[in-house]
């Protein structure tokens, strides 16, 4: 009786640890990252497809994928700049918004037929949607910072499981939708579920508080920039980037070399949803073990190594002399996953940590600029992953264009590695 007494226990105090205020902040963001992750899993499985109908090449619509991120690279660091002023609440209900009528928009795409006007508008709605990811993303990761300040890991990730959660249900739901509607039906929908969320988050979000307000002596005087002069965060910006990279090759690339497997659309879901699973399943554990005082930098170190192994396998590399064949692509695209979640975990929990030991304010306005700093890289691979991914695959095949983000996760490994040498060697150095 005493043991279920002492369980009982464990859990009254595990589930009082937020206030109610923090548990409606979270089921908001539970259902944001769900319907954000369903919009951005949607294009990879069909878009390529659609654009190749209509007359674009890898390359263009590589460069498509492509843009968002750059737009939410360059708007990141700005939202994150001034988010004090604009007030946190109000650019994640601005941004929610414009993802979801962006998302809504794109489905019309199908309509177009002109090769031209199909890739000028494409580019236009990815542009208006990159402007909102890039605020809901960045107000996001502010909020969790300020609100939730002794769990952040914990937090984080747990967010980041209903994101994957969402890149699993995406191209699943989406399949099934676009054999009873086509290419429309998947946009319009999650659009409209996105849009819905958007609207109802003035309502059950809490106004004013922590996140809306700054001490007027912390805003001044620090930026990005500033922020990467320290060199845990510049790591920790690298990791985000090649991790997001690999993400984005794979999402321009992965449909047509699922190609030779003849797999129908909701089959190619189901593919591209391996990777959300794992994704989601392993990134609350990375946080979990984060909270549990293991350093950041160790799991970078391990997402790294997965991130290689994954890549020398879904191909397979083209030095690996053996046959592509759909269960080891499925087994590849696992590992991404889970090295994904260490990486884009630790990433943030890295810089965050780190800006603050090395004298940065706890204040809203270190959370936000640590919030662009990860929003603003994580795009910037995001940018170059499809875009150079898009135009490797029209020069040579998939197994030979895969050596890019093998050969970016083997660079990062190293520095990661050396950036560990030089931090235990360092005491050494004081005493020589």
């Amino acid at each position: 009786m005493n043991y279920f007494n002492r369980v009982r226990e464990n859990i009254r105090r595990k589930v009082s640890v937020f206030s109610g205020s923090q548990w409606v902040i979270i089921l908001v963001f539970c259902f944001a990252y769900l319907f954000a992750a369903c919009v951005n899993s949607l294009q990879a499985p069909f878009y390529p497809a659609e654009a190749e109908r209509k007359g674009a090449s890898a390359t263009e619509y590589g460069l498509v994928f492509g843009i968002f991120q750059l737009i939410v690279f360059i708007a990141s660091p700005i939202f994150g700049k001034y988010m004090h002023f604009l007030g946190a609440k109000l650019v994640l209900e601005l941004g929610l918004f414009t993802i979801g009528a962006s998302c809504f928009a794109f489905g019309f795409l199908a309509r177009v037929n002109d090769h031209t006007a199909f890739i000028t508008l494409s580019f236009a709605i990815r542009v208006f949607e990159a402007i909102g990811a890039s605020a809901f993303c960045t107000a996001s990761f502010t909020i969790i910072a300020g609100e939730f300040a002794g769990s952040v890991a914990t937090t984080f990730a747990s967010l980041e499981t209903f994101y994957g959660l969402g890149l699993i249900i995406g191209p699943t739901l989406g399949g099934i939708l676009f054999e009873l509607g086509g290419f429309l039906l998947p946009f319009v929908v999650t659009g409209l579920c996105l849009i819905v969320v958007a609207l109802i988050t003035p309502c059950l979000v809490p106004g004013g508080g922590s996140m809306d307000k700054a001490d007027s002596n912390d805003q001044e005087g620090f930026s990005i920039i500033t922020l990467l002069r320290i060199p845990a965060a510049t790591l920790a910006a690298l990791t985000i980037w090649m991790s997001s990279c690999s993400i984005g090759f794979l999402s321009a690339t992965l449909e047509p070399h699922l190609r030779q497997f003849h797999l129908s659309e909701m089959q190619v879901g189901l593919v591209f949803m391996t990777t959300g699973i794992s994704y989601s399943l392993s990134a609350p554990i990375w946080g979990k073990l984060m909270d549990k005082k293991w350093h950041p930098k160790y799991v970078s170190l391990f997402g790294c190594g997965l991130l290689i192994v994954a890549h020398l396998i879904i191909g397979p590399a083209i030095f690996i002399p053996i046959e592509p064949q759909l269960g080891i692509t499925c087994v590849g695209l696992i590992i991404h996953g889970i090295g994904v979640g260490a990486i884009q975990v630790s990433g943030f929990v890295l810089a965050l940590r780190e800006s603050i030991a090395n004298g940065f304010p706890d204040s809203l306005k270190t959370y936000s600029v640590v919030s662009g700093l990860w929003a603003s890289f994580l795009s910037l691979g995001m940018f170059v992953g499809p875009s150079l991914g898009g135009w490797l695959l029209d020069q040579s095949s998939f197994r030979m264009s895969s050596l890019f983000p093998l050969v970016t996760a083997i660079i990062v490994l190293v520095l990661v590695i050396g950036f560990i040498i030089r931090k235990f060697l360092q005491p050494f150095y004081l005493f020589s």
